[in-house]
């Protein structure tokens, strides 16, 4: 038997600036792996990048295609990453729930491409030899349970954003967490444990929010990294080295770039308060 079966395959999908992608963006899917498989029910099959648009108006967020390029280069050396444009494309900012949305009707369009191949194999087999019983179909009418579970990859940070006034719709909570889930990866200072509890709408969902504790503290962060590209300072090994190469020929991140946005109100907050 082999050591994966039985097991719900799952794709992690990060959402958020990147601005820029650091080492600690690329940890945590490291990180979130190795505590699902762990628990002996899961296998993560894949994971997705997914840099916000510019429509998201955050203070000193540089431009999408940057943003895209850099986490691009980041995970040429992955085997299981891979950064997906989509959200980054859009003209106006993009709830989380729908982009969650999004790559789970990806990974039903894939699943069911697969059934149609698999489909065909078995017709064509029978075909070949009509005196074999083939079970095969049986297989396949289940093959859609095969379908990965889509995760929401996030830091802590995020978990308790859900708690910031009218940065957060409420069903969409109810939705992220109650019917994709989430693997939050915390960091030094954050108690994720303590804010679920507080929370009833996070309590009703406990048991599909996955808290990973990061041992091996790291405080990398994109706005120190943004803070010392301003100063002049390196940051060397605090980013992926190709993506160091890309701020540095492109002369990104100054003290203009850090005031874009800055007298505009976040997409979500403009877009809550006037409910």
């Amino acid at each position: 038997m082999e050591q994966n079966e039985g097991r719900t395959p799952v794709v992690l999908l990060a959402c958020g600036s990147f601005n820029p992608i650091t080492n600690m963006h690329l940890r945590m899917f490291e990180l979130a792996r190795d505590y699902l498989h762990e628990t002996g029910n899961y296998k993560v099959v894949k994971g997705i990048i997914s840099p916000v648009g510019d429509g998201y108006k955050k203070k000193g967020l540089i431009e999408a295609q940057h943003r895209v390029a850099m986490a691009t280069l980041a995970v040429e050396g992955s085997d299981w990453v891979e950064v997906d444009p989509w959200e980054s494309e859009q003209t106006e900012w993009v709830e989380t729930a729908k982009v969650l949305r999004h790559h789970h009707e990806e990974l039903l369009t894939v699943g069911q491409h697969k059934d149609e191949v698999d489909r065909a194999k078995v017709v064509k087999k029978r075909k070949r030899n009509t005196s074999q019983r083939d079970t095969s179909m049986q297989q396949i009418r289940c093959s859609s349970r095969d379908v990965p579970q889509l995760k929401l990859l996030c830091g802590a940070d995020v978990l308790e954003s859900f708690g910031v006034p009218n940065l957060w719709k409420q069903e969409d909570i109810a939705e992220i967490v109650g019917e994709f889930g989430v693997v939050c990866v915390t960091r030094a200072g954050s108690d994720a444990e303590s804010f679920v509890y507080q929370s009833d709408l996070l309590w009703e969902h406990r048991r599909h929010i996955h808290i990973v504790k990061e041992w091996i503290t790291n405080e990398i962060s994109a706005t120190k990294i943004r803070r010392a590209l301003r100063r002049g300072q390196s940051v060397r090994y605090l980013v992926p080295r190709p993506v160091g190469e890309y701020i540095q020929s492109h002369a990104l991140y100054s003290p203009q770039s850090e005031e874009k946005n800055a007298s505009v109100v976040l997409a979500p907050l403009q877009r809550y308060t006037k409910d």
